[in-house]
């Protein structure tokens, strides 16, 4: 099967979770941080969740890492000029990657510097050839909230210029939705568009509560299955799920993939859009996904209504999005 004619979208990658070894190598060396060590298979070791991992709060842990190289001008230019050379080498035409502006600025970057960087990293890579925008995420803890307000801010100033949305990432269970209504309150006055990771970690509530408080997309949202009044209000609304398989497993969200419900879904109406969530700490790509999705028993049709779907509700504008089309009909021609 030709993967490349539908895993060419993907609208949940996180910039921290799908650094490549080789980008850190690079940035350590120049800036002098310390790693495990600087060969690129034993970094590995150290970057990709290990088998035994228990939960998405152990998974996070991996997250440690990678964000060393992502203080600086110089670190954030190069890890994202470096995965977007990936993705496009991959086949992808259209990403929105996402990340956490507060969490780069331990070395004396705002948050808005740190925005700007990426975005102009972004621009500079039109040459290759893929299409990208930028979500911010907000971060769930116990002293996030000033910060979480601050990248609001940043986010409005930036909306329309590479910043598509906003997100709420982090570890779910501790820190649920509810902790954080002036920040989504916030976001609805602004008017920007809003996904949240929920239903990941915690049950089918968390996804309700993130419908009420105006995601537009619902990050994993696996655990929707669980109740019949989510799947009718994610109908009702037409939001959809960012489904990452490897992730979901790594995460221990699903004990197996017979347990990730997308056939459900599919039978309930809901719009789901395959992603990676993190490249290389659940050490997959794209077409990895859809080849699990392949083995899982769905078929060309649904990968078609996925890579439809992710057209749909990409939160670019109608140009970038008609490009896509166009270019999904003529591989599909």
């Amino acid at each position: 099967m030709n993967y490349e004619k539908y895993a060419f979208i993907d609208l949940h990658l996180h910039l921290d979770g799908s650094l490549s070894p080789e980008a850190i190598i690079k940035v350590a060396k120049k800036e002098n941080i310390a790693l495990p060590t600087f060969d690129r298979k034993e970094l590995i070791k150290f970057l990709e969740v290990p088998s035994d991992c228990e939960s998405l709060n152990d998974y996070l842990k991996r997250f440690e890492l990678p964000n060393l190289a992502l203080q600086t001008e110089y670190g954030l230019q190069t890890c994202t000029d470096d995965l977007l050379k990936r993705l496009s080498n991959q086949g992808l035409k259209y990403v929105e990657i996402r990340m956490a502006p507060q969490l780069s600025i331990n070395k004396g970057l705002s948050q808005e510097k740190v925005v700007e960087i990426i975005l102009k990293t972004l621009k500079n890579a039109e040459k290759y050839r893929i299409f990208s925008n930028l979500i911010l995420c907000m971060m769930r803890g116990d002293d996030t909230h000033e910060k979480n307000l601050e990248t609001v801010r940043v986010a409005k100033k930036f909306l329309g210029k590479g910043v598509v949305a906003l997100d709420l990432a982090g570890a779910e269970a501790l820190f649920p939705n509810e902790m954080f209504e002036e920040e989504f309150a916030l976001i609805n006055k602004y008017n920007i568009p809003l996904t949240i990771h929920a239903g990941e970690a915690c049950g089918s509530s968390s996804v309700m509560s993130a419908l009420t408080f105006g995601a537009r997309r619902i990050g994993h949202g696996i655990h929707s299955i669980e109740d019949e009044k989510v799947l009718f209000e994610l109908k009702k609304r037409n939001v959809c799920l960012e489904i990452c398989p490897k992730s979901n497993l790594d995460t221990k969200t699903i004990a197996s993939y017979t347990d990730l419900p997308i056939k459900r879904f599919i039978d309930s109406g809901i719009k789901i859009t395959i992603n990676t969530d993190d490249m290389t700490v659940s050490g997959t790509t794209l077409i990895d996904e859809y080849k699990t999705l392949e083995k899982m028993g769905l078929k060309c049709e649904n990968f078609e209504e996925f890579a439809i779907n992710s057209i749909d509700f990409a939160f670019c504008n109608s140009e970038i999005k008609k490009q896509l089309l166009d270019y999904f009909n003529k591989q599909n021609l």
